[in-house]
């Protein structure tokens, strides 16, 4: 039985104007055909188990050419996979989509059109530059920038002139040329020499929606030489009409304080959104890079025996939000009630793992103001005495330090691991991934069990060459950096999230 094709637009670059319904059936494929310029976050929505192929195409080299893309999409449909065909913008809109649904319909291959926002209106938008103004401009012409190779041979290229400028000249409307960087003195003479005014207004926009978005502005007799000044490149966007003129008054895009800046985090995923969105906020392109998971521990019986003697303990302590998650998973496992922890008092080492405590109604009775076990075992040495009983709940991978220290001052302590980290299986990603760490400002770093994945995962090597700054939680996570070969640009004064982010602010504010 045949599988059956998703032709997918992706949008423009922004990650987030990907539709929901791209989302759902990029989870759903068993493979992902993609081209250049999809953002990795894009992708990362994809199955872990999912296959990736690349058959990105880019200017004066056609990797694939689309007889053969053609051909992957049939086959691996022809095999009863489902296939997510990932592409930028719109896939009808000069992107090859009706090419490839005819192609799968003369072979009898299912397959759905997901529509895509297109790089013509959103590029603009993110430029300031509304494609259609009551005021300027009531219509709105899209004309691809390039030709077909067979069309562009030197033989054929005197005599085909790129496009109709006669009659694009004519129009009072916005015209809009897509991938047509390439041919920009073409395109500015061609209208020109058409009875297009000189002073029209012309924009060019590179890496439309992107961390490096840039806006070239001027009128058809400069902006050639604008571009050239600027050594402008593919992708961008090009615009001629007064439209371009209210982009002065109306840019909103890279404005944020981390604006441009591309962030990596390589946090698991379920604990990094407060990282990502707290980023995302202030304007940062954040790619996450999960390199570990949270894994409960395989031998529970530990734990078992403490939560058949809690009533012998005066103190639980918390060295992580998971720590909370797991223990109440298992509390409710093994039906014990809430009320026998009655009379215990709660430690938790930072505010995240508060967090996690007052979403079960529950509230710590100490916090360190530094969100270290140090600091955690500093403050309560001060609130404890011989009579107590401490319960500590941690990782397999925690250092002894905080039970250990509570042993060295006379105080019963029990220590019980419930999770661990593994590494993440990221190799069918790392492929897409490994681009966006050479791109990137900055890697934040939140274990040293992290550190230690990333390293293994690119390769000593490659991570010694990145030219990201390393930013770290703490100083035990930053000791595993530099054990690891990573040269650390700074650590967070304050041990979380949000110690990480006022970080990163610092440095780029001061850089």
């Amino acid at each position: 039985m045949n599988g059956k094709v998703y032709i997918i637009g992706a949008g423009p670059g922004d990650y987030k104007l990907l539709t929901l319904k791209a989302v759902e059936a990029i989870k759903k494929s068993d493979v992902i055909v993609y081209d250049r310029l999809i953002d990795s976050k894009v992708l990362s929505f994809a199955d872990h188990n999912a296959e990736f192929v690349y058959v990105g195409k880019q200017p004066q080299r056609h990797q694939v050419p689309q007889k053969e893309i053609n051909k992957i999409l049939l086959k691996y449909a022809g095999e009863g996979k489902t296939v997510a065909r990932v592409k930028g913008g719109d896939p009808f809109l000069f992107g090859r989509g009706g090419e490839e649904c005819d192609y799968l319909h003369k072979n009898g291959i299912e397959y759905e059109v997901v529509p895509g926002i297109t790089s013509a209106i959103s590029v603009p938008a993110y430029a300031g530059i509304p494609v259609t103004h009551r005021e300027c401009a009531s219509s709105l012409h899209i004309i691809t920038g390039h030709q077909s190779a067979e069309k562009e041979s030197a033989e054929n290229k005197e005599n085909m002139p790129l496009c109709d400028f006669e009659t694009l000249a004519r129009q009072e409307g916005t015209l809009v040329f897509l991938m047509g960087v390439k041919n920009i003195a073409d395109i500015s003479t061609g209208l020109m020499s058409s009875g297009k005014s000189g002073e029209t207004p012309a924009a060019v926009i590179e890496n439309g929606t992107r961390p490096e978005q840039r806006i070239i502005s001027g009128t058809l007799t400069n902006i050639v030489e604008k571009c050239e000044q600027y050594r402008v490149k593919s992708p961008a966007v090009i615009v001629v009409g007064e439209v371009v003129n209210l982009a002065e008054k109306l840019a909103w895009y890279q404005k944020g304080l981390l604006s441009g800046k591309r962030i990596v985090v390589t946090r698991p995923a379920e604990q990094s959104d407060t990282l990502v969105q707290g980023l995302e906020e202030y304007g940062a392109h954040v790619t996450e890079f999960p390199v570990i998971r949270i894994s409960e521990v395989q031998d529970f019986e530990p734990l078992n025996r403490a939560l058949n003697k809690l009533a012998s303990y005066s103190w639980l302590v918390f060295t992580s939000s998971n720590g909370v998650e797991i223990l109440f998973s298992k509390l409710k496992e093994h039906k014990t009630d809430l009320r026998k922890l009655h009379g215990l008092k709660l430690a938790a080492v930072g505010p995240a793992t508060e967090e996690a405590l007052n979403a079960r109604g529950l509230y710590s009775d100490y916090t360190p103001d530094q969100y270290t076990s140090e600091q955690l075992l500093n403050g309560l040495l001060k609130l404890v005495d011989s009579k107590d009983r401490i319960l500590v709940v941690n990782s397999q991978l925690s250092g002894p330090e905080l039970p250990q220290g509570f042993k060295a001052n006379g105080i019963n302590c029990d220590e019980v691991a419930v999770y661990t980290t593994v590494a993440n299986a990221l190799e069918n990603k790392i492929e897409f991934l490994l681009p966006e760490l050479e791109k990137a400002h900055y890697i934040t770093f939140t274990s040293p069990s992290a550190v230690k994945a990333f390293v293994s995962m690119v390769g000593k090597d490659t991570a010694g060459k990145l030219s990201a700054g390393v930013i770290c939680i703490g100083p035990v996570t930053e000791n595993a950096a530099w054990e690891q070969g990573l040269k650390v640009t700074a650590v967070a004064d304050r041990h979380d999230s949000i110690g990480i982010m006022k970080k990163i602010i610092e440095l780029v504010q001061i850089s």
